[in-house]
């Protein structure tokens, strides 16, 4: 098989599943928005645990009954398509952590 290499960025979305947006889950409307902008890839990952920039633990926590755990929206697609989505949802990103950097994508062909 052949492939090619495909120069593109990686966005990744760092949030709690606990944030909301008009009453929906942030990490669903984040997808959904990234489908309606017809973005190359998109995964939601849910963390066992993770320290935030206000250095609170966020995990699951019986004794407190407190449910607040990491999730992590990763996207894929060219700058110019990641820097116009981003955009779009600078209002909702208040509290989120956010990274971008540059990844090789392979492409195989048949």
């Amino acid at each position: 098989m052949k492939h090619e290499v495909i120069k593109q960025k990686v966005l990744k979305i760092y949030i709690d599943n606990t944030d909301t947006y008009e009453d929906e889950a942030l990490w669903k409307y984040i997808l959904s928005s990234a489908k309606e902008h017809k973005l190359a890839g998109a995964t939601v990952y849910k963390a066992v645990a993770g320290v935030g920039s206000n250095l609170d633990i966020h995990t699951f926590d019986i004794f407190n009954l407190s449910i607040k755990m990491p999730i992590i929206v990763e996207i894929i697609d060219t700058n110019e398509k990641i820097t116009t989505f981003l955009n779009s949802l600078d209002i909702l990103l208040k509290k989120a952590f956010v990274t971008m950097c540059d990844v090789d994508t392979i492409k195989y062909k048949a």
